[in-house]
């Protein structure tokens, strides 16, 4: 059996990024038939219509990745109340130009953590509203809107608080009969 394709879109570019650590302890909590692949935003230029007929060769790199994946799981910091600036562009690159959408159809999830006390629910609340017109079946619960505490989750995604490991754990169930429900096959 082949092992279902996620592709991750974390969107935060800082080294020690809390929201690439909570993607990494996601991911240690699914089973062994989900595989994870983090796109690389980093290096794409911003989105000009202007290249909508000739894509350069990073663009068409994660449009291809995401037509190849099978589910979607978009990690985000809240920047000023939204959404990153980068991810934002990664999505407007891999959604367009019209009618070659590569989100369109793959289920997804949202979630992120931050130091602030209300997480990441305005930036969260944004994604799901792009990704709604995207054609993106978005898991609605359990929303996961995490605070950092120091020892909450290490560098490599290990999960310092077992009430956290529970929360997570439930999510990544619910996520996982979200994408074998929704994906096309």
């Amino acid at each position: 059996m082949s092992k279902i394709r996620v592709a991750v879109l974390v969107g935060s570019l800082r080294k020690d990024s809390f929201n690439r650590q909570l993607a990494r302890a996601v991911e240690k909590l699914a089973p062994d038939d989900f595989g994870f692949e983090h796109l690389r935003i980093d290096n794409l230029p911003l989105y000009d219509q202007d290249f909508d007929g000739d894509y350069p060769a990073e663009c068409k790199r994660l449009k291809q990745e995401i037509a190849a994946a099978d589910a979607l799981l978009f990690v985000t910091p809240e920047y000023n109340r939204s959404i990153p600036g980068v991810l934002k562009n990664a999505i407007d690159i891999a959604s367009r130009p019209w009618g070659t959408n590569s989100f369109a159809g793959k289920p997804g999830a949202v979630l992120g953590i931050s130091v602030g006390s209300t997480g990441t629910a305005l930036a969260q609340q944004h994604l799901r509203n792009v990704l709604a017109y995207l054609d993106v079946p978005t898991l609605g619960q359990p929303e996961v809107f995490i605070q950092h505490k120091e020892g909450l989750i290490d560098a490599e995604g290990n999960i310092g608080v077992e009430n956290t490991r529970t929360f997570l754990q439930g999510f990544v169930d619910r996520y996982v009969a979200w994408v074998k429900l929704h994906r096309k096959k």
